[in-house]
């Protein structure tokens, strides 16, 4: 039996779709304006952090998926190589997007150039200050540096990647020169960023979701997480997508059964079934998932970094990605790493979503260190 066919069919039966439906989408997808940049994009691009497949890739582009978002530092630069040999000969068609995890103006214009010689081209349509998520980490010299990138046409637009939107809206907006902002969002959230999404939106910056299905699979306190409902992934990017506020999203992509599911979310509005999904998975995840509430942090009396720990626990637990996580994680200060939680009798970090906190860092402790 033909393995691709195989989970198709399985796909195609969970969701109670025709099969031709997923070969063959019905037309192009709409577009979006993404703020004031005049980029029109389409609801679904294509995040291609863990992607090693380029005909994947290029299949998206047939398809008329336009935006494609890589970094700096995935798949140890990689990706980036792979993300320009996929896009070669096509990139006057589609738009590209990288960042930089740089703290300073000399180290983000280094890796820009970097970037540029591997992707193979001579700019980018938008270039991110990567994970960012604390106002004063957009420091003057890191602006400085990225208008003058923008300003020598190597980036067309600039922006930054942050996983608390709420805590740095207002800090977007007061510098007045950064024109996307690349957030944390999906179902398990709710209308709690809302406010901060209509506040970027009338200031004119362009909005792209990541994160958009959250976990994409249910884990356990073992690493054989459990697989999620197959209905769960389109009915969260349909929800994210239903936000006019939201221009894009780029969601990972491995394979070409992901590829044409996640297409369909452009053409299906989110519906009472997808709710009642949604509202099942959100249970099932929440002991393990971290909904980015930022209400555990600095709470940790021996200074454990809490949220920080646990979204690089999920690079392993939902994403496969278990070599990103623990670079993220060694990157943590030393006595940071040497605590253990489970020389603790009680936590003293209560997640008022439901998540077993001393579970999960007890768990990425033991794993990565």
């Amino acid at each position: 039996m033909n393995p691709h066919s195989s989970r198709r069919n399985f796909l195609t039966a969970g969701l109670g779709l025709p099969l031709a439906g997923l070969a063959a989408p019905a037309a192009a997808p709409a577009h979006r304006a993404l703020g004031r940049t005049g980029l029109k994009v389409t609801p679904v691009g294509f995040g291609c952090m863990i992607t090693s497949d380029p005909s994947v890739i290029a299949q998206a582009v047939d398809m008329g998926v336009n935006l494609f978002d890589t970094a700096r530092g995935y798949q140890g630069g990689n990706n980036e190589r792979m993300v320009g040999a996929a896009l070669k000969g096509v990139r006057d068609k589609i738009l590209l997007s990288t960042k930089s995890m740089a703290r300073t103006g000399a180290q983000a214009l280094e890796h820009l150039d970097t970037s540029l010689l591997t992707l193979g081209t001579d700019h980018v349509d938008i270039w991110y200050m990567h994970s960012k998520d604390s106002p004063d980490e957009i420091s003057d010299d890191l602006l400085a540096a990225f208008e003058s990138a923008k300003k020598q046409g190597k980036a067309r637009f600039i922006g930054v990647s942050t996983h608390d939107l709420n805590v740095m809206a207002d800090r977007v907006v007061q510098t007045g020169k950064l024109d996307v902002v690349l957030f944390t969002y999906n179902f398990t959230m709710g209308a709690g960023k809302d406010a901060s999404i209509e506040k970027l939106r009338n200031a004119g910056v362009g909005l792209v979701a990541m994160k958009v299905m959250a976990p994409a699979r249910a884990g356990r306190p073992s690493n054989r997480p459990q697989m999620m409902n197959p209905a769960g992934p389109l009915a969260a990017l349909k929800w994210v997508i239903k936000n006019p506020g939201v221009a894009s999203t780029i969601p990972s992509m491995t394979d070409t059964d992901q590829l044409e599911m996640n297409f369909r979310a452009m053409s299906e509005a989110f519906g009472s079934g997808d709710a009642k999904v949604l509202a099942r998975l959100d249970e099932q995840i929440r002991p393990v998932y971290c909904r980015m509430c930022s209400e555990c942090s600095g709470v940790c009396p021996k200074g454990v970094r809490v949220a920080e720990t646990i979204r690089y626990l999920s690079y392993a637990d939902f994403y496969g990605q278990f070599a990103l996580g623990r670079e993220h994680y060694l990157g943590l200060p030393e006595k940071v790493r040497e605590v253990r939680c489970s020389d603790c009798s009680s936590c003293a970090v209560q997640c008022p979503n439901g998540v077993r906190i001393a579970d999960r860092l007890s768990r990425a402790q033991e794993i990565f260190a």
